[in-house]
């Protein structure tokens, strides 16, 4: 099997919220099979400090504070990276967030804020970089949705909700995109062990153990695991791949998670 189908040698890719956990995975990810990355994320030092992990794998990176919630941002991400690269090979939308509430008290104003973050900000990134892979008749875009998007968690409706929206947008746009030789996949983690996640398993060990009882795989994910589903759907070892969801999962893909 020729292993160059995996590479990225020379392709450029954006990477949202790649300051820390599956996103800063992504990147380094990128970085270590070829690629040259745009960091974006809101907080200044975590960016540049994947930068300085980018450039120290002998890869060029360039850092654009953006809150991709904002299309005047996004705007500004794509003129950078252009007058940076020139080009744009591969888009991972993986930005986003969430917090817990009862659907019983959730308002307005947090169903709004949540599907912003995780929903319209996809569409922002995605509507800007297509103009440019349009162009170059060519481009991958990479999707981080959630379990939740697929399957009912307690007290998330919102954050399924946007999550099921992603899921649902990119196999719309693989549709109409693929005239342009333009791919849209979808990657769809489990329990991933980031920062936030870890710490509250610490909290609450006997959740822990409830939780890992129902991966079959017996373990929580690694960012790694999904870096490395990236790299497979940003490079040519895809080529034939588009509107697909991908589950990184460790099987606990068609049980109910207790969240």
């Amino acid at each position: 099997m020729d292993l160059s189908m995996f590479s990225l040698t020379n392709k450029v890719a954006i990477v949202t919220g790649s300051g820390r956990g599956i996103g800063k995975a992504i990147a380094l990810g990128f970085a270590d099979v070829g690629a040259d990355l745009v960091v974006v994320a809101r907080t200044v030092a975590e960016i540049e400090a994947t930068a300085a992990e980018i450039r120290s794998r002998g890869r060029r990176a360039l850092t654009v504070p953006t809150d991709i919630r904002s299309a005047d941002q996004v705007g500004n991400m794509i003129e950078r990276t252009m007058a940076e690269f020139g080009k744009i090979d591969i888009l991972v939308n993986n930005a986003g967030g969430t917090f817990s509430v009862p659907f019983l008290q959730m308002s307005e104003g947090a169903w709004e804020a949540v599907l912003r973050e995780n929903l319209k900000s996809v569409f922002l990134c995605t509507k800007a970089v297509v103009d440019v892979m349009v162009r170059q008749k060519e481009g991958s875009i990479i999707n981080i949705s959630s379990l939740a998007g697929q399957v009912p968690y307690a007290r998330m409706a919102h954050y399924g909700a946007a999550k099921a929206g992603v899921i649902n947008l990119t196999q719309t746009l693989a549709v109409e995109l693929a005239p342009y030789n333009i791919r849209v996949n979808t990657i769809v983690p489990g329990y991933i062990e980031v920062e936030w996640f870890s710490q509250m398993l610490e909290e609450n060990p006997e959740v822990r153990e409830r939780r890992l009882q129902r991966v079959p795989l017996g373990r929580f994910g690694k960012p790694k695991d999904i870096a490395g589903a990236a790299i497979y759907l940003a490079s040519e070892a895809s080529s034939y791949v588009t509107g697909a969801s991908i589950l990184v999962t460790g099987g606990l893909t068609f049980l109910v998670p207790d969240f």
